[in-house]
């Protein structure tokens, strides 16, 4: 079966394999060597020097890292503005408000662009803001937020910048210093190509460890993790066997040539899904230049339903993700993430082309 969904995703035979891994104690030797690599491997994707930023590894989902990175580094005088166009920017919101985090909205449609001057509005009219939470690649629509002005408005204002990397990290650009990026959360099981079990966040040691801030929490407490990692040991129990694969899945991702080779590979797949599509007549939501190469979102063609275009390809050994929200019945979206081929998605669109244009016609 293809995952064509936004993560958990296809695993290569190295990653699998290493899922068999040996059965390691958390506490002994062997395990932190694993860890430590593990670590130094996050670091180096984006060319972080280990002495200012800490990569801190949490057993869980994106959205535990994502948790966590909002309640380690927000003070508890601090003020959080959230910028919002799709479900995981509002999803950090409600975060906030669970936590009881100090928190302004910047709402927008989903799938629009981030309106900047309403943003710095918000900076100027805020007192005691000190961070700005934004989504990077956005998978309710495909949307790839541009960091690069918001990081330079943040610097102006003061604020820091906590970006939710969870489903660009490894196969998009990311300037943390250029662009006043405080920390970013990400996940083994998206751009990484690992096994879901295991997240982490990328923080600059002064903004993890600053007198300012304290816990909220006991179990996403990052600088607590952090410290623990940094001597060789962990707060709590790791998913050692996903740890095992996760390495694994570093280790090829650097054979492979690092994030700018696997953009390069999800780019190719995604133009040869996007332009397959459009021969057949089905429109993409936005345009290439404005989407992440990790997912597109695509308009469901009115001679099919979602549900008969779901299974249809399921029946076919594909797996596609529906929109969410007031898109559930009218979008769907692809993700070119993990172990594919280019002999996969020419399969897929053969695969979509006998449910699009059957004999005699198939109506909704």
């Amino acid at each position: 079966m293809i995952l064509l969904n936004p993560g958990p995703v296809n695993l290569s035979p190295g990653v699998r394999g290493a899922l068999a891994g040996p059965d390691l104690c958390h506490r002994e030797a062997e395990f932190s060597a694993l860890q430590d690599a593990i670590r130094t491997g996050l670091l180096e994707v984006y060319g972080l020097p280990p002495e200012q930023w800490a990569a801190v590894l949490i057993a869980g989902s994106g959205t535990c890292a994502v948790e966590a990175m909002l309640t380690s580094l927000v003070p508890q005088d601090g003020t959080l503005v959230v910028i919002e166009n799709g479900v995981y920017g509002e999803r950090m919101t409600r975060m906030a408000s669970v936590h009881g985090i100090a928190c302004r909205r910047v709402p927008h449609a989903w799938g629009a662009t981030v309106e900047l001057d309403v943003v710095k509005q918000v900076l100027e009219d805020g007192a005691g803001v000190t961070h700005v939470a934004v989504v990077h690649h956005e998978t309710t629509t495909g949307r790839l937020n541009e960091l690069a002005r918001l990081g330079a408005l943040c610097r102006a204002h003061g604020a820091q910048l906590l970006v939710d990397g969870v489903s660009s990290f490894a196969a998009e650009a990311l300037e943390f210093d250029e662009w006043n990026i405080a920390a970013c959360a990400g996940t083994a099981n998206k751009c990484l190509h690992g096994a879901p079990g295991v997240s982490f966040v990328n923080a600059r040691r002064d903004a993890l460890f600053s007198p300012k801030v304290s816990a909220r929490t006991l179990y996403l407490d990052l600088a607590n993790a952090c410290r623990e990692q940094d001597r060789q040991s962990t707060a709590f129990t790791q998913p050692v066997h996903v740890m095992h694969a996760l390495a694994k899945a570093l280790e090829e991702f650097r054979n492979e040539g690092g994030w700018r080779s696997r953009h390069a590979q999800y780019a190719r797949l995604a133009r040869t899904v996007r332009t397959g599509l459009q021969k057949l007549g089905v429109e993409a939501l936005m345009p290439s230049e404005e989407s992440s190469v990790v997912l597109n979102a695509y308009r469901v063609p009115d001679t099919i339903g979602y549900d008969a275009l779901h299974d249809g390809l399921k029946e076919r050994g594909f797996v596609i993700y529906a929109g969410q929200g007031q898109y559930r019945d009218n979008l769907f979206r692809i993700s070119t993430m993990g172990a594919i081929t280019s002999a996969d998605i020419e399969r897929l669109l053969t695969a979509f082309g006998e449910l699009l244009q059957p004999a005699g016609g198939l109506s909704r």
